[in-house]
């Protein structure tokens, strides 16, 4: 409990980012703070430590800090997931729902094997869209998504309802 009251002090919360209502949770303030930033990420690797997990999705931009040394840790692959137009090979795209209209998510075509066991790492789970939306693009390649990691849940906006069936993991609750 005081451990994680420790890293919420190390976020700087932003109101009214990006527009009027929103509080924004940045982690830069986290990140810089190397204590911090180690704890985040042994808490993360501690959680997957041993799980059976062939492959580790990022998610674009943010996601990025994290799960690269989560696959590290586990000794498997990192697989980015970016806005269209980022990848050079041959990409599947998802679209989903935002608040206003919708945006797209793409990956390699070959970056996910049939059968692969995968573990989909964000910084923030808030309403759930992106995370579903990665989790449908894992699946139409063939993989079984074996977990979804965030270093903070947004549970007041429910975004675990859009995950329902799968194991999500978060480090922090606001």
């Amino acid at each position: 409990k005081d451990f994680m009251n420790h890293l919420k002090q190390l976020i700087r919360e932003v109101p009214d980012f990006p527009k009027p209502g929103i509080n924004f949770y940045d982690i830069t303030t986290l990140l810089k703070d190397g204590a911090g930033l180690r704890s985040v990420i042994d808490s993360l690797n501690e959680r997957y430590k041993g799980a059976a997990i062939d492959a580790v999705v990022g998610i674009e931009a943010r996601g990025y800090f994290f799960a690269p040394t989560v696959a590290y840790s586990l000794s498997v692959g990192f697989v980015p997931v970016r806005k269209p137009g980022k990848l050079p090979a041959k990409t599947v795209e998802v679209e989903y729902a935002l608040e206003y209209g919708t945006d797209k998510l793409t990956m390699h075509a070959d970056a996910i094997e049939p059968g692969q066991r995968v573990l989909i790492v964000d910084d923030v789970l808030a309403t759930g869209g992106t995370a579903q939306a990665v989790a449908q693009l894992v699946e139409r390649q063939g993989g079984k998504v074996a977990g979804l990691g965030f270093v903070i849940e947004l549970d007041f906006l429910e975004g675990r309802k859009k995950l329902t069936g799968y194991d999500i993991f978060s480090l922090l609750h606001y």
